[in-house]
């Protein structure tokens, strides 16, 4: 397994991670068994960053993933996410960020994790109303008490990224990266190289969408989170498969899958950028590993820009409620 650097100064990592969420919510139903299969192989194959958050599932993704490293803990490089917070009883959803959240949050991740220490924390959302060296500082704490190892942040502009690192050394940002989401590009990905900051893009085959398996909405489950996303809504869905068709012709000159060379294009973005597709399943897992020997060479690059322009996609990445809670 290829390996990379988080940042300048940080930790090695395999150069592809898994992103769990849809393990336990999103994606339609939940198979617990192959779930915990397609960790297993992960770890086999090398892949050493899980990704996961207190916010999935209520907790359940991070008892999931917690079972599944429960041997083999030294091969895992451990990252989840706090921050978001649902009300029991409304279901409504706010950000917190103070610092006795971070400890409590941290402490309750731990238990559902089974471990003494994570690897990376990261701030899943950032709370407008504390500002966010407070909340660096109360992360800096669980560091200094051996709880977290790393920091990081999520979803979180150029300006707040330099506030937060003067704080303490941010180690990682996680944004969704990829062909059609090209919003890190906009400042963000230049910060993080000045700063030696890794970039860990989630989502970096466009929610499913570069697999070339989604080609009818009457396809997605009828509780499939993406019935909600404006990309795939009817009025932008045929739209954005005909910049598909594209990419599935280069796909096929370089001999590869639409996936696998979706996720070369990100990783030729920076060698400090290490993406976390996320699967539920081996077959899945086993193709995405093949991007690592797909090699893209400029004039690859340049025609895949042609195919995808940054800008061309149909529709936003969230609705405008979703977007509000993006820091920019």
């Amino acid at each position: 397994m290829e390996r990379r650097r988080l940042g300048r100064n940080g930790p090695e990592v395999s150069a592809i991670g898994l992103g769990c969420m849809g393990m336990s919510q999103s994606y339609g139903g939940a198979d617990e068994g192959e779930s915990l299969a397609t960790i297993g192989r992960a770890l086999d194959l090398g892949i050493s960053l899980l990704d996961t958050a207190d916010i999935y599932a209520d907790g359940a993704n991070e008892r999931l993933v917690g079972r599944a490293i429960r041997e083999r803990r030294t091969e895992v490089f451990l990252a989840t996410k706090f921050g978001m917070v649902d009300d029991p009883a409304t279901g409504a959803r706010r950000f917190d960020g103070s610092p006795s959240h971070v400890r409590a949050a941290c402490d309750a991740s731990r238990a559902r994790l089974g471990v003494e220490t994570i690897d990376l924390y990261y701030l899943h959302r950032v709370d407008p109303r504390t500002p966010i060296e407070e909340t660096v500082r109360a992360m800096q704490g669980l560091v200094d008490a051996g709880q977290v190892r790393y920091l990081g942040l999520s979803e979180v502009s150029p300006a707040t990224l330099r506030r937060a690192h003067a704080v303490h050394p941010i180690t990682a940002v996680q944004s969704e990266y990829s062909l059609w989401t090209r919003d890190p590009e906009r400042g963000l990905l230049a910060t993080c190289e000045e700063l030696g900051v890794g970039l860990v893009p989630f989502a970096p085959l466009g929610r499913g969408f570069f697999s070339g398996r989604v080609r009818r909405l009457d396809a997605l489950g009828p509780d499939d989170f993406r019935r909600t996303l404006p990309r795939f809504a009817p009025e932008n869905f045929d739209r954005n498969l005909a910049l598909l068709a594209g990419v599935e012709a280069l796909a096929r000159a370089k001999g590869c899958t639409p996936a696998q060379l979706a996720l070369a294009w990100t990783l030729a973005r920076s060698s400090h950028v290490v993406p976390i597709p996320g699967t539920k399943r081996r077959a899945y897992l086993e193709e995405n590993v093949g991007a690592l020997g797909v090699r893209l060479t400029p004039d690859d690059l340049r025609a895949i820009d042609r195919a995808m322009p940054p800008g061309a996609v149909a529709g936003p990445r969230y609705g405008d409620a979703a977007m509000a809670t993006v820091n920019r």
